[in-house]
Formats: structure tokens, C-alpha cells, sequence
């Protein structure tokens, strides 16, 4: 694999209907609920990305990585960009992909492919994500924490997708992948390109290239709470207010030095409490944190 210089962007209409199905029926009764295939989602679609012009992207970016079920160090050996340019000479016939992150931000023409899913407010748009797979390639079976439009760009992949709840004691341990041990599927289908899965969080899903084939991946946030939690208290430490230190004036004399006094657990807790933004200041801080300027 070589790279070029990217092709010109492929024209893309908004999306108004995911194949019989209006948008709004399919945020009433498919979005975050269950998957859904839409067979030529994109009727005649053209990636405006080379596979040589993908392996240059990922020459230059940290976002990028290498999954080598087969022909690596071991048994789905996971390598992190900045590839190196010579790497791809020493890959095997078959068996590995190439996943390359945050492609429409290093290759502005790609947010062509991002424009239709805008039926989703912009906060809740993560990247697109672009991956070649050599024949046979994936990265094992396994459960995303996002919502995902899989958009079959070039050549087949076959897609096998289960309802079985995915335990955390069901990877192979000792691999930088999260990749299952026990996986049973119960729905499979073939995708050609134009053809798109939407596939909801925590749906286990398997997807292995039949022949060389290139798909591109629209993913969405999903913030936890611990992030946005660890965002917003790193928003607010940056607060002069919060230089305010516990103080005791007055304090009664105690008999056991070694346990903190209820008096003490009192001015304490009404410390941190008063640190605690109230709703509005929450509101206010959200839609600057994930509105268009702070994203």
C-alpha cells in the first residue's frame, strides 16, 4: 500500500429516509433499540479515498491502528499510529485491517459521508472512522459503547450481529483488543457497497472482509457519567471561587484527637456542597462544553 493525494468528495444527499423508513420512524423505533439494515442506503456510492491514500493517513496520525489476526507477533496483535510506511510491505495476504479514526477532520472533503447522519445533533457525532481489511480481515467479534452506521464502502464484508449479553469475563484475556471469546450469532448478512447496518450500543457484532474491502464507520457519543463528571469538575477546580479553604473559628476542644468529629464532618460536607454548581450553572456549562465551540 502506497499513498496519494485524496480523490475529490463524493457528492452525498441529506438523508430523509433510511430505506422504507422515514428518519423520524426510525428515531421512534430503531435508535438506540435495535439494528437495522438498510440495503443501498447510498445507491452508487464512490469513496473519495483511496486504500493507498487511507495506509498515507495513517503514516501521519496516532489515531490510526493495525489489527493482525493472523501473521503478527500473536494472535490479533493490535499496532498503534503513526504506522510506519515500510510496515505495510510486511503484512500478510490476508487477515489484518487497517482502522483509521477522525478521517473527515484530517480530510475535510470526508465530511461529505458525515453530512447526511446530521438528523443527529452535531454534539452526539464522535468521527468517522475508515478501515480496509485485506481478505479475511477483522477485529474479532466484540461490543462498541456508541451507536454506528456502518456504511459498506468498497467490496463485501459479511456482518453477523447477537443478543447475547456480553459479560466482562468473555474476552481473551492479555490483548490490547476487547475481543469475545464466546460470540453465537443469530442474524448475518452480506453487505455490498451503498449498503449500511445501524447498529445501537452493546449489540455484540462480527464483521470479516470477503475479499479486500473498505467501510466506513460513523460513530456517535455516548458520554458517561464519570466523563462528563470528570469534565465538569475539571471546569470547575479552574474556578477562583473554589480557592476557599475549610475553616474552623471557634472550634470546641476534643477528647479524641484521632477521629474527625461530627462538628467537623458538618463544615466539611457544606464545603464540597457549596462548591456544587446548581442546575443552571449545569446547563449552562453543557451547552458550552458540547456545543460547536467546545467540541
Amino acid at each position: 500500500m502506497k499513498h496519494d493525494t485524496p480523490c475529490p468528495p463524493a457528492v452525498i444527499p441529506p438523508l430523509t429516509r433510511l430505506g422504507e423508513l422515514a428518519v423520524e420512524d426510525f428515531l421512534r423505533d430503531y435508535w438506540q433499540q435495535q439494528p437495522l439494515l438498510v440495503r443501498q442506503a447510498f445507491p452508487g456510492f464512490e469513496l473519495p479515498l483511496s486504500a493507498d491514500e487511507l495506509a498515507g493517513l495513517a503514516c501521519d496520525t496516532d489515531t490510526a491502528r493495525l489489527v493482525l489476526e493472523r501473521g503478527g507477533r500473536h494472535p490479533w496483535e493490535l499496532r498503534s499510529g503513526p504506522i510506519a510506511e515500510d510496515a505495510f510491505a510486511g503484512l500478510p495476504e490476508t487477515h489484518w485491517t487497517l482502522l483509521v479514526n477522525d478521517c473527515e477532520k484530517m480530510v475535510p472533503e470526508l465530511q461529505a459521508i458525515v453530512q447526511p447522519f446530521r438528523f443527529i445533533p452535531d454534539w452526539r457525532i464522535d468521527d468517522l472512522m475508515i478501515s480496509y481489511a485485506a481478505p479475511g480481515g477483522s477485529v474479532g467479534p466484540h461490543v462498541d459503547a456508541y451507536d454506528v452506521f456502518l456504511l459498506q464502502a468498497q467490496g463485501r464484508r459479511r456482518w453477523q450481529i447477537s443478543s447475547q449479553p456480553c459479560t466482562p469475563d468473555n474476552f481473551i484475556p492479555d490483548l490490547d483488543l476487547r475481543v469475545m471469546q464466546a460470540f453465537s450469532p443469530e442474524q448475518e448478512w452480506v453487505l455490498e457497497p451503498g449498503d449500511l447496518l445501524y447498529l445501537p450500543p452493546g449489540v455484540p457484532h462480527y464483521g470479516v472482509a470477503m475479499g479486500e474491502c473498505m467501510t466506513c464507520s460513523i460513530g456517535f457519543r455516548a458520554p458517561s457519567q464519570a466523563e462528563l463528571l470528570e469534565r465538569l469538575l475539571g471546569h470547575l477546580v479552574e474556578q477562583p471561587a473554589l480557592a476557599r479553604r475549610f475553616a474552623d473559628p471557634g472550634r470546641a476542644l476534643q477528647d479524641d484527637p484521632a477521629r474527625i468529629s461530627n462538628a467537623d464532618l458538618e463544615r466539611l460536607t457544606e464545603l464540597l456542597m457549596g462548591a456544587l454548581p446548581d442546575r443552571a450553572t449545569v446547563k449552562h456549562w453543557l451547552q458550552q462544553e458540547l456545543g460547536p465551540d467546545g467540541q
